[in-house]
Formats: C-alpha cells, sequence, structure tokens
C-alpha cells in the first residue's frame, strides 16, 4: 500500500558536476578518523589512548550520557592521533589503516529468530546504533525510547547527491535485513518513501515489511524531515526515528556476516571535479584520497562532506562524515566583481527571484562558487522562503523566535518538526542573507538544554 504526495514547492539548485554512475576508484584509506563531532549533542568518553591497536568494529567512544551506546572503528589499525580543540573539546580520533584488514567478529544471525532486545544490544555492541536519528532535535536515537515509527527516505533530491538506485544496486539484500531487524524496534511500522518520478525503476519498491510513500517534486522532497510532516507530523512529546539507506546497508551487514562494514560507493561531485563518478570508500577516510579528481589547487577548492547546501567544510585534509557517501569540490569564491548586482547582464549567474536571466534557460547548469556577493543585511520580511519550503509552518516566525530564545514560539512555529537541511532552501534564497541553518542550530541546542 502507498499513498502519493505531489509537492508544489521547492527548488532544484542547477550546479553542474553530477557524478556520472561508474565506480573509478577504490579507496584503501591510510588514516581514518572517528568524529564526536559528526553527532549532535554527543558526550564523547574516550576509551583508546595513542599508540592501542584496533580492529575494525573495536570500541573508540562512548557517550557519557549512554554509556551503552558505543562508536568504534571503521579500520583495523592503530590509534595515531586524539585531536582536540578550545577547551579540549574532542574533535577526531585518527587510526592509521593496516594493510589488511581485520574484523572484531559479531556473529552472523538470523534477524527472524532475533528479539528486539537481541537486536537492539547488536547495534549497541558493534556501534551501528547511532545510525538512527531521533527527532526532534536530530540527536543519536536514545535506546530507551520506542519511537512512533521509523522513516526511511529512499531517493535523495539534494544538490548532486548520490544516487541511491546505483549506491545500493548490489545491497538490497542487506537492506531488506535490516528492514526486517529494525521493524522490531517501533510499534508504528517502517515507512519508505520513494521517489514519484522513478517509483518503479528503483529496486526499492521491492522492499517487504515496510510501509510506502510516494513524493513527487523537488527538493527538499527527498528530505526525512519533510516526508514525515506529510506522512505523520511530530507532535510534542512524540519522538519518531529516521536512517538512511546507507545505514540499512551497514547493519545488514553486521547480520548477515557478523562484521562492521563501513565501506560504500562515494560519489564524488562539484563543479570543480574532474570526472565527477563514484569512489568505492569507507567512513572517516581523509579527503587526500580523491584530490586527483581536483580541477584546479587544492587551496583554492572547498571540499564539502555532504552537498552544497547542508555538507561540512572539511579542508582537503578532512575526513568524510559517518552519515555521508558524498563529496562536493566546489570553488572558493574570493573574487571582487565589480558593480555585483548592478550589472545589466550576468548570464554565468543563477537567479531564483529572476534577477537576471536564468529564468529563460532553465535547463541549464552553471558553474558555481562559495561567493556570497555581499554580506548579511536587514532581515526582510517576504515570503520567499515560503515557495522552497513545502512545510505548514512559518519560516520566519520560527527563526526570529530562534532568534530570541523564546521557546514557546518556537513551539508554535514548529520547531519540533525541522533540522537545519529542511530550512537549507530558505537560507539559499533569502534576500537578506541570514544564516538560518546556524540559527536554527542555536534554537534547537537551546531546545535540548531547556525541555530536557
Amino acid at each position: 500500500m502507498s499513498n502519493n504526495i505531489d509537492l508544489k514547492r521547492g527548488l532544484d539548485i542547477p550546479i553542474t558536476g553530477t557524478a556520472v554512475q561508474k565506480t573509478k576508484k577504490v579507496i584503501k584509506p591510510d588514516v581514518v578518523a572517528v568524529k564526536p563531532t559528526d553527532f549532535r549533542g554527543l558526550l564523547p568518553r574516550l576509551l583508546v589512548r595513542e599508540g592501542d591497536k584496533v580492529l575494525a568494529g573495536s570500541p573508540v567512544l562512548a557517550d557519557k550520557k549512554s554509556p551503552e551506546i558505543l562508536f568504534t572503528s571503521p579500520v583495523s589499525g592503530t590509534v595515531t592521533e586524539i585531536v582536540r580543540g578550545e577547551k579540549r573539546k574532542l574533535l577526531e580520533v585518527r587510526i592509521k589503516a593496516d594493510e589488511s584488514q581485520e574484523y572484531v567478529d559479531f556473529g552472523a544471525r538470523k534477524v527472524s529468530n532475533l528479539s528486539a532486545d537481541e537486536i537492539k544490544d547488536a547495534l549497541l555492541k558493534s556501534g551501528l546504533w547511532p545510525a538512527f536519528i531521533q527527532r526532534p532535535y536530530g540527536v543519536v536515537a536514545n535506546p530507551e525510547i520506542r519511537p512512533k515509527a521509523i522513516f526511511v527516505s529512499a531517493f535523495a533530491t539534494a544538490p548532486l547527491a548520490a544516487s541511491t538506485e546505483y549506491a545500493f544496486r548490489d545491497e538490497m539484500n542487506y537492506i531488506q535485513t535490516a528492514i526486517d531487524a529494525v521493524s522490531k524496534l517501533t510499534d508504528g511500522g517502517v515507512h519508505v518513501s520513494l521517489n514519484g518520478s522513478n517509483y518503479s525503476g528503483t529496486p526499492f519498491h521491492k522492499l517487504e515489511n515496510v510501509t510506502f510513500h510516494v513524493f513527487s517534486g523537488k527538493h527538499p522532497a527527498g528530505n526525512t524531515g519533510i516526508q514525515i510532516h506529510h506522512i505523520s507530523p511530530i507532535q510534542k512529546g512524540e519522538t519518531v526515528w529516521t536512517i538512511s539507506p546507507l545505514m540499512l546497508s551497514a547493519i545488514g551487514k553486521l547480520f548477515v556476516t557478523g562484521k562492521y562494514d563501513m565501506t560504500r560507493l562515494v560519489a564524488v561531485t562539484g563543479p570543480e571535479a574532474q570526472d565527477p563518478c563514484y569512489v568505492q570508500g569507507i567512513a572517516g577516510m581523509q579527503m587526500t584520497a580523491i584530490t586527483d579528481f581536483c580541477n584546479a589547487p587544492e587551496d583554492s577548492i572547498r571540499f564539502i562532506s555532504g552537498d552544497v547546501l547542508t555538507g561540512k567544510n572539511v579542508g582537503s585534509d578532512g575526513f568524510l562524515s559517518f552519515q555521508d557517501n558524498q563529496i562536493t569540490l566546489i570553488k572558493e569564491g574570493r573574487e571582487f566583481e565589480m558593480l555585483g548586482w548592478a550589472k545589466p547582464i550576468r548570464s554565468s549567474l543563477f537567479s531564483f527571484s529572476h534577477t537576471y536571466f536564468s529564468w529563460l534557460t532553465p535547463d541549464k547548469k552553471y558553474n558555481m562558487d562559495t561567493n556570497l556577493h555581499g554580506g548579511p543585511r536587514a532581515f526582510v520580511m517576504s515570503d520567499v522562503y515560503g515557495k522552497v519550503l513545502p512545510m505548514d509552518i512559518y519560516p520566519v516566525y520560527l527563526v526570529k523566535a530562534c532568534l530570541a530564545g523564546d521557546i514557546d514560539k518556537m513551539e508554535k512555529f514548529g520547531i519540533y518538526e525541522v533540522l537545519e537541511e529542511d530550512l537549507a532552501l530558505c537560507e539559499y534564497v533569502c534576500p537578506s542573507k541570514i544564516e538560518i541553518q546556524s540559527i536554527l542550530s542555536d534554537g534547537i541546542d537551546l531546545m535540548m538544554k531547556e525541555m530536557a
């Protein structure tokens, strides 16, 4: 059974650098990193020291608030460096990978013979529990909670996002195994959202033991938060979990093979990517492994783990985040532009507001960079956010409530339903160049502090 939801609002950003569906390179990382900063609200407790030997699946970190939640090494090797920031904040645990990989044997098991508690225990011990993201707030799921439902988006609409059909074409057996496992952790079932433009062409429509929903429309139609809003909006006091196909694949591998296997196909994309395509990589791999894809010197390129709207600028010596299977290479826009917006013709730039003539060439792709073309200015009241946000909330008022730190109004205007990724397009089209994602992040942090 499925229902069809057609979203009228949104925007597909026409940026060059889509990855062609071929795997060009298999990366054997020299150094990988486990990053506590990949997880909102995590208070990490270090379980290893420099010089310690670890296997793939060995615990590296634990959550101080929930010690049973472990974060494990994606490779076997030696802990070479513990990286800390201001006030000794733990940023990274760097591990030099062995030439030949060894894995902790968690034991292959048949999901149908396992109880919900046994599945939960296996995910906690293996380090795969952080695959579940809990809403509200986007934190690692609380294992003591039984969620209202679990939601999966089986397609991505973010700029240059990896194709789920290509990335997981050989892993549907693992994903089905994971679905059968995680469905035991909730009474509301697993809800899988499919792309209306390719419903029958995706292998995800053959999944069993799920409830299907079909979404049509532009980005952010592929965002789980947008889908939840139209399927079963989150009310105060309710909890739902989300999980990506990438993490479902890893969970399936755990039960089928008994290994913590974080290998994945990673899309190398963006205007500064030479021959954008896929590479066989692993969570935590270093960006230096893909520098041969760069069109320009490394110091002139921004290395983003994720997409251009919501990804993290990690630098050329940074690392791929736990939940990502996309790397975006985009030019650092440092050039000053004479006259700026006042130029009569700017055919090389895209404009959502029809300021330029890009609306005359709707199929054109643009070689975009990071230049903001100006700085923040007064917060202009307009309906521009509503044109790209397919949710029944008031984004301007929500953002202002976050700025004011007004918890009552944040609740009233929908703070429980959104994460930064859901309002990323609002930031992109904002005429005032307001850093909406940062403001929303501060608002969520305040809610977590005051409402805990």
